[in-house]
């Protein structure tokens, strides 16, 4: 039998948000260091301030409404609970879209997306440009929990959601994802291509097509080359959390789980890093956003389950080298995001049809640039009305 499809709302209980102030004002701070650059990791000065910030002037409760805004649910597909937000539109023939987040984002990443996606008319947009969103939670992240089962990566996650989109009815769907959210949205391309017809990526990378094209850097636009030495420096200077829950997940997660201050600078650390934001988070995410997004994985205690999706994916095979895939592409490039490769190899490996260079913008970029991201969206869709 299929599972049924149940209403959610956000609700956090009082005592839960009363602990985590307990919390706050009890965090052990260790000896301070003089480190305006981040070069040893989250820089204490400013997570202080952001950690009084969170226990005196965020307000959860209106954030709690915010999120409640859009209609949720949640199905069991697979053993798991799964968390979604489902918002159709009301214009005749929309397009499906499913979109997906990666760590350490969440669904918060879309919210300001779902009106003009579903409702471009009442946002200076096109008719024709609608579309019905559907916004899943990973697996083991926020309300899709609890997660205790092992086993669930990218290529499970995307069958799940071929699932999802299926059980709500639609037979033919767009998907659209970043982070963790491209590699799930590429594996649904390629394990359900009758109806999956399109997938849009604001991350995408590809290993050299051959031993030649790693050979033959010098021979790439200066651009390109630029692109891998980012890639490398990042790998190399920036990769050990992902070494990290790619290996001992559950042993990090005791802190996640046990201090609010140790879940907010194992986020913060990278929205620093990974944002175009000239080293000011603030420059490119609101503080209500981050700590939305922060309370996400606090409140559901999905931190080290979350983690725990690095170890999976690693022994999965599903970032192994693929054959080419020929779904169409759309990539929205933004110049912040250090995980990008060079153009050349990505269309070797991708049946790219638009490729748009982002005048700014980095990793979140739903939460940094959604003009930029949801303009790119509509008009790499537009290829495929009827």
């Amino acid at each position: 039998m299929t599972a049924p499809i149940e209403a959610f709302e956000v609700r956090v209980d009082d005592a839960v948000i009363d602990d985590l102030r307990r919390r706050l004002r009890s965090t052990r701070w260790p000896a301070a260091l003089d480190d305006p650059d981040w070069a040893y990791g989250v820089e204490q000065v400013y997570l202080r301030e952001l950690a009084r910030y969170w226990l005196a002037e965020y307000d959860w409760r209106e954030q709690e409404s915010r999120l409640n805004a859009w209609p949720q649910y949640r199905t069991e597909i697979d053993g798991q609970s799964i968390h979604f937000y489902h918002v159709p539109s009301s214009v005749p023939g929309a397009t499906p879209l499913i979109l997906t987040h990666g760590w350490p984002g969440s669904v918060v990443e879309f919210l300001d997306l779902i009106g003009p996606l579903t409702d471009p008319a009442a946002h200076r947009g096109d008719p024709r440009d609608a579309f019905h969103v559907v916004i899943p939670s990973l697996p083991g992240y926020g309300f899709s929990q609890p997660n205790d089962a092992r086993g669930w990566e990218p290529r499970r996650t995307a069958r799940a959601w071929a699932k999802l989109m299926s059980r709500l009815g639609y037979e033919r769907y767009g998907a659209q994802g970043g982070d963790w959210g491209w590699v799930v949205t590429q594996w649904l391309a390629r394990q359900d291509p009758e109806r999956c017809f399109a997938i849009h990526l604001n991350l995408l990378f590809a290993l050299p097509p051959s031993a030649e094209a790693l050979t033959a850097l010098d021979q790439l636009p200066a651009t390109e080359r630029e692109k891998w030495k980012r890639f490398q420096a990042h790998t190399a200077g920036e990769g050990a959390y992902a070494a990290l829950q790619s290996t001992k997940p559950e042993t990090l997660g005791l802190g996640l789980a046990d201090s609010p201050v140790a879940q907010l600078g194992w986020i913060v650390e990278k929205f620093r890093t990974w944002t175009d934001c000239d080293g000011v988070i603030e420059n490119a995410v609101s503080r209500e956003d981050l700590l939305t997004n922060v309370m996400l994985y606090w409140v559901t205690n999905t931190g080290s389950s979350s983690a725990r999706y690095y170890y999976e994916t690693a022994r999965s095979g599903a970032l192994d080298p693929q054959p080419r895939l020929e779904t169409p592409v759309g990539h929205a490039c933004f110049p912040g995001e250090t995980l990008a490769t060079p153009r050349s190899w990505c269309e070797a490996a991708f049946n790219i049809v638009q490729w748009t260079d982002m005048p700014r913008g980095g990793h979140f970029a739903a939460l940094e640039q959604p003009g930029l991201l949801l303009e790119d969206i509509r008009s790499f869709y537009r290829r495929f009305r009827a």
